[in-house]
């Protein structure tokens, strides 16, 4: 963080002196100025504070983008308690599950979400307060007049480094999500690393927030563009339409974009018409890109092109491509770069470094890396060990020290930026009665990297097709883990311990690719 900026509740504090007048947030054509910005997050604190909640206390949000995240946020962080954001593509049982696990004493919802809302409290014991952003709820108050009733002055308590600032839920290997614990720490540390690498923006650039909130890459360029005085353009959803308008009316400087979502503005009719000449910067991950789509994606926007790998547990820092390693001729468009400010990236094989150009599972160690997974102690211990946090990725250095991702060692699938492990698919597809087994794994797509397959064998006289599979699946999981197609076989192969041979069923659908990830 800069000298003035010490903790993530400065950030409004410190630019509303600075540039009041300036536009912090535009949504939707309405302008909030950092003046605004500072007072309202001082009334959101003391809104919390009156409603109970105090500091280490998770306040849960299920909202798509808007203006108000941010005043939330911040409220949060003047009043120490931790923002939670819920996936708001989740199934109804995973947003109660993530709630729960969280304790929340507060709820603020979209109107989109108040339905689903409504039915959290039976299964929340902890949530006495539930918010709407928008008015016109019956019963609950919403966020504008809810904050507006509370004073403007700052509480000014008394920051501490380790205070959780953000909880961001991770799928898990075990099909439950995990909250991993991110703190005004870490944030120091990504925010030093990112303004000194990838992401100096100059005050009042326009800064595109298009991606979920609930994500980190959302939520952090968010951040990143408040920090330094610059325009938050954020958008409700991620939409090519929206995307390619805002680009060109908001004067927009800087965007992150996830490589699905620059194939689909690729892709746009309207992607010829538009005028892109106020773009510079687009950063781009959370899930590999094909060349195609890259060289395709230069040619069009004739921008810098920063590739960032990270993951939620880290913060998303971890290495960084830069702009002029994207061109063809050093032949490091496949790689995801070097280690960032901050970070240490080691490649291991059974304990020991690997050797240039072998393949080994891809470790980090940071101040920026995650507290630990929320009331999860066994999950932290496996995940970070001697201080690395063993990503599940593979990979392998070049000669020159540049990261390349080869395979998972986990199974986890990323689809259009969005992680997927089998095993929720799986405890879906087992509550149907005519499903004996079954498997699932990720196989390329050209819109997305990669898809969920779901591979199954029935039971003896069982007759579900796969359209009945796929329709029992979507009220139970989010609909970015339904499968996109079913295979049927007589039996699934395993190992001599029963594991299931996750890379047999993958091959034929990698064939002929020259990496295993999407």
């Amino acid at each position: 963080m800069t000298q003035e900026i010490r903790c993530v509740a400065d950030v409004s504090r410190v630019q509303a002196r600075l540039r009041p007048q300036a536009t912090a947030i535009w949504f939707e054509g309405q302008i909030t100025t950092y003046a605004q910005l500072d007072q309202l997050a001082s009334q959101c604190a003391n809104a919390l504070i009156s409603a109970g909640v105090r500091p280490g206390d998770r306040v849960a949000t299920l909202v798509k983008g808007c203006a108000d995240f941010f005043i939330l946020w911040l409220g949060c962080a003047k009043a120490r308690a931790c923002l939670a954001p819920v996936n708001w593509r989740l199934a109804p049982p995973e947003v109660a599950f993530i709630v729960k696990d969280a304790g929340a004493k507060v709820l603020l919802v979209g109107a989109d979400y108040a339905g689903l809302a409504a039915g959290l409290k039976a299964d929340c014991p902890d949530l006495a307060t539930l918010i709407q952003f928008e008015p016109g709820h019956p019963e609950w108050p919403a966020f504008g007049d809810w904050i507006g009733a509370a004073p403007a002055t700052d509480p000014m308590l008394t920051q501490d480094p380790q205070d959780d600032v953000i909880q961001l839920y991770t799928s898990g290997t075990t099909g439950l999500p995990k909250g991993v614990q991110l703190s005004d720490a870490n944030y120091a540390t990504v925010f030093d690393s990112a303004v000194r690498q990838w992401a100096s923006f100059e005050p009042q650039d326009g800064v595109l927030v298009a991606m979920p909130l609930f994500h980190v890459a959302g939520a952090n360029l968010g951040m990143l563009a408040l920090l330094q005085g610059a325009r938050a353009v954020v958008l409700k959803e991620t939409e090519a339409g929206a995307i390619l308008q805002a680009i060109e009316t908001e004067t927009i400087r800087h965007a992150f974009l996830v490589p699905a979502v620059i194939n689909m503005l690729l892709q746009n009719p309207r992607i010829n018409e538009v005028d892109l000449s106020s773009l510079t910067h687009v950063y781009y991950g959370a899930s590999p890109i094909s060349e195609d789509v890259l060289t395709r994606a230069q040619a069009r926007f004739w921008v810098d092109f920063t590739q960032l790998y990270g993951l939620t547990e880290t913060l998303g820092g971890g290495t960084y491509l830069p702009p002029a390693d994207h061109d063809p001729a050093r032949g490091k468009l496949r790689s995801c770069g070097l280690p960032a400010i901050g970070y240490e990236v080691r490649v291991q094989n059974e304990g020991r470094d690997c050797a240039p150009f072998e393949v080994g599972e891809i470790q980090i160690r940071s101040t920026g890396l995650m507290k630990g997974y929320w009331n999860r102690p066994e999950a932290t211990a496996e995940a970070i060990r001697d201080g690395w946090f063993h990503s599940g990725d593979a990979g392998y250095f070049d000669n020159e020290g540049y990261l390349f991702i080869h395979d998972r060692v986990k199974d986890m699938i990323v689809s259009g930026g969005e992680n997927v492990y089998p095993a929720e698919v799986e405890n879906a597809l087992f509550s149907h009665p005519d499903v004996a087994d079954a498997a699932v794994v990720g196989i390329p797509d050209d819109r997305w990297g990669e898809a969920v397959k779901a591979i199954v064998v029935l039971r003896p006289g069982a007759s579900a097709d796969a359209a009945a599979l796929i329709n029992h699946c979507r009220p139970l999981i989010a609909g970015y883990k339904v499968p996109k197609s079913v295979d049927f076989i007589a039996a699934l192969p395993r190992n001599p311990s029963g594991k299931v041979l996750r890379r047999e069923l993958r091959a034929p659908y990698w064939e002929g690719r020259t990496r295993n990830v999407g």
